[in-house]
């Protein structure tokens, strides 16, 4: 274990062999509603609109899906308002809205109060989100939302860079979760950088766990690469939306969400 692991270890330390619970999942369902606005988006009100990401959300949950994923973005590219209020209403084992840091959408979580807020970085030109929050930079306008989500009763993560640095700040905030972006990991060409984000992974979730935040993971992740987030610690629940809407095109959501899960069972922590 590294210097900055062993300095952090007196602050609630806890052994880095200690077991962990079962691997949660959370299914993000964004791509769902991607396919409805390739077709919808300019007619909601057809009564033809599909596919409903709510109705899809509760087969996720019917084949075991510990909770339910979704990102509402600043300019409404797939999940609407209206998606998310009734995710609401309807999800009955946890929702997690993932969210950029702006009035309106922290208006919007305030009002609804889905059980967490995961808080991501947006940027207008991505396709989808590309790596972690930068705490260092922007606590200043993130700490006040923080406490504001906090008030409201909803559990906070950060949706982060495997970085030390960047976890510290989380842990200052009293932030519950960190998700690790895994992104890199996934889509690592050579095996000599896929082993150095790896490791850069292993010692984030090390440094994390040592605070006693919870572990999350996401992005990047499917049914070939999980095999190698089997080899990072304390982790609790992967949050994976692309790879199963793929594989559901397949072989269904039930059996995507099944077969995914199956994929998890052996994790050790």
């Amino acid at each position: 274990m590294t210097n900055c692991f062993a300095a952090c270890s007196d602050r609630r330390a806890r052994s880095y062999s200690t077991p962990v619970s079962t691997l949660r999942l959370g299914v993000n369902i964004d791509h769902v509603a991607t396919v409805r606005q390739a077709r919808y988006a300019t007619m909601p009100e057809s009564k033809n609109v599909e596919p409903d990401p709510v109705t899809i959300a509760s087969i996720c949950e019917r084949a075991g899906a510990h909770g339910i994923t979704a990102h509402l973005r600043a300019d409404r590219r797939h999940m609407q308002d209206r998606d998310v209020e009734r995710l609401r209403e309807n999800v009955i084992t946890k929702l997690n809205l993932e969210m950029g840091n702006t009035a309106e959408i922290v208006d919007f979580a305030l009002r609804i109060v889905p059980d967490e807020v995961c808080l991501v970085p947006e940027k207008r030109e991505e396709i989808t989100t590309e790596g972690g929050l930068d705490l260092v930079a922007h606590a200043r306008q993130l700490s006040p939302t923080v406490k504001r989500l906090h008030s409201a009763g909803i559990r906070v993560s950060m949706f982060l860079d495997p970085v030390p640095a960047q976890i510290d700040v989380a842990a200052d905030f009293g932030a519950e979760i960190v998700e690790l972006h895994t992104g890199k990991l996934a889509n690592a060409f050579t095996e000599r950088f896929a082993k150095q984000e790896l490791e850069r992974l292993q010692e984030a979730a090390v440094h994390a766990f040592n605070f006693n935040l919870q572990v999350n993971a996401g992005h990047g992740i499917n049914y070939h690469n999980i095999a190698r987030i089997h080899e990072i610690p304390h982790l609790t629940e992967l949050n994976i939306g692309h790879s199963i809407v793929a594989r559901a095109v397949f072989i269904g959501f039930e059996a995507a969400v099944r077969e995914m899960l199956a994929l998890m069972e052996d994790y050790r922590g």
